[in-house]
């Protein structure tokens, strides 16, 4: 998932391989944007419900986790509205034949898009950060297993001398 969320943050992109917004966006595509990140963003509240509804969210790595988990929730989900917003400017800049508007329509898409982008970064990295969580308990955890297993269960205290007497 955090994977997902970093890949698509790095290869969706809205620019030009010169650095500058297409005379004629493609819309589509740019919906298509929206489309896949409201996915994932459906996909990372999933994860972070069943993480919630588990009994390992009472632990104190657990609340840490949770932590995490919750802000990838928020920021994926702040994800696809900008996508949106940058389809409806893709929409609407062939039709305009102001010069003003035209450019208040490509700052905005630019903007838009740079913000969906970061969102699903910051929702890759939060995830990132909940799965180190996660490993550095287990890692713990599985340090701990072998010496534990070596105590083993209390030795029972010795006879006492004597035995019963009547």
């Amino acid at each position: 998932m955090k994977d997902k969320l970093h890949n698509a943050a790095r290869q969706w992109e809205l620019l030009d391989s010169t650095g500058h917004v297409p005379a004629a966006p493609p819309y589509p595509a740019l919906l298509r944007h929206a489309i896949d990140a409201q996915d994932l963003s459906r996909d990372v509240l999933r994860l972070t419900a069943d993480f919630a509804e588990s009994p390992h969210h009472t632990t104190h790595v657990g609340k840490t986790v949770q932590k995490h988990l919750a802000t990838a929730a928020t920021m994926s989900s702040h994800a696809a509205p900008h996508f949106a917003e940058t389809a409806e400017c893709a929409l609407t800049l062939p039709r305009s034949a102001n010069p003003t508007d035209r450019h208040y329509l490509t700052n905005r898409m630019v903007i838009d898009h740079a913000w969906a982008r970061a969102f699903l970064r910051r929702a890759s990295e939060s995830l990132r950060d909940a799965a180190k969580e996660l490993d550095g308990h287990v890692g713990f955890q599985r340090f701990l297993a072998p010496l534990i297993r070596q105590e083993g269960p209390p030795a029972p205290p010795p006879p006492r001398p004597g035995g019963r007497h009547r």
